[in-house]
């Protein structure tokens, strides 16, 4: 890949990292879908090994908000999920994963959007925890289906609580990953160049999250699960 093309890769990635930094999801939203168009070699593996730093130190800088009952039955479910993305990536085109995924994020997009609210409870948090560990495995975007059963909380309860979910999910989807040959030592190697571009984005993040507002928090959310569903509807198509 050319000089260009890195340089593009760290500004998407810096970028992608100061949305998760400051509402608590949007990383591989953001940057899988992008980065894939880009360079297949990209995406979507590298955003795994890289977003473990982010999560780790946002679960730890707002500890004192995580949602420690909703975190339990959400990691319950990511483990059935992952062992289903594993099932999935062994028998369904990248194309069909893509399109499958990019339907249901924005399906419940909408739902939302039009003001229906998903009631957080032990059945949906662990509905959403499957959900997380099946997306995640598949294409590193295991953020919408967690997301969208926060959106009402409070911005400090959101990123813990998706910081700490994503941390076990990142380590979960990793291992399966790896244990499917779906790991490489070239993602490795993508991974170490942009996580200085990532940690970058998390510290500028840090200076600007007291200063947005809950409501901007939530029609963020929102947005970049839309924009994240597109984009793989975009990358099936091409």
């Amino acid at each position: 890949m050319s000089w260009f093309v890195w340089l593009v890769a760290a500004v998407i990635t810096a970028g992608a990292a100061l949305v998760q930094g400051t509402v608590g999801v949007g990383f591989a939203m953001i940057s899988v879908p992008i980065l894939a168009l880009i360079d297949p070699a990209l995406a979507p593996a590298p955003q795994l090994l890289m977003a473990l730093p982010i999560t780790v130190s946002m679960a730890w800088r707002e500890r004192h908000a995580v949602d420690l009952s909703g975190v339990g039955w959400i990691i319950a479910g990511r483990i059935p999920g992952a062992f289903l993305g594993v099932f999935l990536l062994g028998i369904a085109t990248e194309r069909t994963l893509d399109l499958l995924i990019a339907l249901i994020v924005l399906a419940a997009v909408v739902v939302i959007a039009t003001g229906y609210h998903v009631t957080r409870n032990r059945t949906t948090e662990f509905l959403a925890g499957v959900g997380s560990g099946t997306t995640g495995v598949v294409a590193s975007i295991g953020g919408p289906p967690v997301a969208l059963i926060y959106t009402r909380d409070e911005s400090d309860t959101i990123r813990s609580t998706l910081a700490l979910v994503f941390t076990f999910g990142i380590i979960t989807s990793s291992s399966f990953r790896w244990a499917s040959g779906n790991f490489t030592l070239q993602d490795v190697k993508v991974a170490l160049v942009l996580v200085p571009a990532a940690v970058g984005g998390l510290w500028l993040a840090t200076r600007i999250r007291d200063g947005v507002p809950k409501k901007v928090i939530r029609t963020t959310i929102l947005v970049v699960c839309a924009l994240a569903a597109i984009a793989l509807l975009l990358r099936a198509a091409l």
